[in-house]
């Protein structure tokens, strides 16, 4: 057995969040899918039961193969798992008579219960489940109650700890500590992986694959990009080469001062320009999820174009996080609901034959940067906002073209300027402004007008998959309001957007 924790999704939307609080506390944790269970489980030490929409007691709910698992495994099962287990060790599981969804209070019944060890009684924690356990199953131990659900957590043999409430989510006030005694307690793995160990286990992992094999990069100018170049640039040195792409979506005079910046950082980097063959193929194109095709083609064309002008190229690396992963295909293949499509996952044509590399997949954004940190990257680089894949096109709701493109531009230039001038910046997890495909009546002068409308947002998270809006100065959206409308000619109405992820998602498109 090793220092990591295996996650078995079932398809919980909080998934994700067990991963990050896993990480949080410097073990190391992978999520796969309750149906494609990892052939060889000597990796792992320590096994987590995610939630899940299913209720166990539907025929074709989702199962796996318990009794080899918990008889390998400490394990924690949450939610599902909890109920998935009480119903196949002869418990029993019913639905609920009463809505158990939200905030309820713990009442900690058992003596000396080394999952609660620290854990204050009463405290609060995070019901989100429509089915309930009625009879414990077979030797096991009841641990904890509310006032309303009496089987609220229990074990089996001081192996097993099963909890109805969600220890990872932010409203399970001590959900961490939790956790924390699961896996150093019962579990005893170590609090060993930092972003030192990642970065060290990471350039031997892309050595070991790569080796003198060369590779090319798509640099961005973002944070993912950038860190997963520096990694590569310290596993294999002259071998990796780094294109950067205009796509003439970029925000204002992006292109040249980024490309300047990575010269400054001795990567070795090209810069390319396909702005209008990125215009040219977008022309008249208003769906959002055909944008997002198109760009990732046009992306992939240019790379080959440009991979066919150095011989022997064998691997095409890319920026991918764990957040990308996850929208796209489903929490790893399990069976969430996939939200939208990334640019930079889901494989590559047939016509492109270079195998793909991403040494970031499995990270979140805060965690990628702390590895940037570790490699000393530049913290102007590290502590730019998160910037979509396809750029300002999915912030053009309706047409692209130049013209609407220059116009945001300077919108975007203005706003996180502003926020930059006025200490704000850093505060926020990412901004930027939104050109509607709207017109409205203003009146400048005595003249009347008939112009555009911007929605500008900001939004402050931790990984990308919830956010909160910003509640910026009323003064200072004034001002940034003001200054949009006087300096972008074809703009006449600004307007701020106050919707949260979820139900909201961060970007519009």
């Amino acid at each position: 057995m090793q220092n990591n924790v295996l996650i078995l999704d079932f398809g919980s939307q909080y998934t994700q969040l067990i991963a990050r609080r896993v990480r949080e506390l410097n073990v190391y944790c992978e999520i796969h899918p309750y149906n494609k269970v990892p052939k060889d489980l000597s990796f792992y030490g320590s096994l987590i039961l995610s939630g899940s929409p299913y209720s166990v007691r539907e025929v074709n709910s989702p199962r796996v193969n318990l009794s080899e698992l918990l008889d390998k495994f400490p394990t924690l099962a949450i939610c599902y798992g909890a109920q998935m287990i009480a119903q196949e060790q002869g418990g029993r599981v019913d639905s609920s008579n009463i809505r158990e969804y939200g905030r309820a209070n713990l009442i900690i019944t058992a003596d000396n219960s080394i999952l609660f060890d620290g854990i204050d009684n009463n405290s609060q924690v995070w019901m989100s489940h429509s089915d309930t356990i009625k009879e414990l199953p077979i030797n096991s131990r009841l641990l904890a109650s509310t006032i309303d659900v009496k089987n609220v957590a229990y074990s089996i043999n001081d192996k097993t700890f099963c909890l109805q409430f969600h220890p990872e989510v932010y409203h399970t006030t001590h959900g961490k500590n939790i956790l924390k005694n699961f896996l150093t307690k019962i579990c005893k793995l170590e609090q060993s992986w930092t972003p030192d160990s990642f970065v060290n286990q990471t350039i031997a992992k892309l050595r070991s694959k790569i080796g003198n094999d060369k590779v090319i990069l798509g640099l961005s100018g973002g944070v993912d990009s950038s860190v997963a170049a520096v990694l590569l640039q310290k596993a294999i040195g002259a071998n990796l080469y780094c294109i950067f792409v205009n796509n003439g979506l970029l925000r204002k005079n992006e292109f040249d001062s980024v490309l300047e910046q990575y010269k400054e950082m001795d990567l070795n980097i090209k810069g390319v320009d396909y702005s209008n063959i990125f215009y040219s193929e977008l022309k008249g194109v208003s769906d959002p999820e055909k944008k997002r095709k198109i760009i990732g083609r046009v992306f992939i064309e240019s790379f080959d174009n440009e991979a066919n002008k150095i011989q022997n190229v064998k691997w095409l690396a890319q920026g991918t996080i764990y957040p990308d992963v996850i929208e796209s295909i489903s929490a790893t293949g399990g069976p969430s609901a996939t939200i939208k499509s990334h640019h930079n996952v889901g494989g590559l044509p047939d016509f492109m034959k270079l195998k793909v590399i991403e040494p970031l997949k499995l990270l979140f954004k805060d965690e990628v940067r702390r590895v940037g940190a570790s490699m000393s990257i530049d913290k102007n680089i590290l502590g730019r906002h998160p910037f979509p894949g396809p750029g300002l096109a999915i912030r053009i709701l309706g047409d692209i073209d130049e013209n609407n493109v220059k116009m945001l531009q300077e919108v975007d230039h203005i706003f996180i300027n502003g926020l930059k001038k006025e200490g704000l910046y850093d505060s926020i997890w990412q901004a930027g402004a939104i050109l509607l495909p709207v017109k409205s009546v203003g009146v400048m002068g005595d003249e009347r007008t008939y112009e555009k409308c911007v929605a500008l947002r900001a939004v402050e998270s931790t990984d990308g998959m919830t956010a909160d809006w910003v509640d910026l100065p009323h003064k200072f959206l004034q001002d940034i309001s003001n200054k949009i409308i006087n300096r972008v000619k074809g703009i006449n109405r600004v307007v701020y957007d106050i919707s949260s992820k979820p139900p909201a998602t961060i970007e519009w498109e």
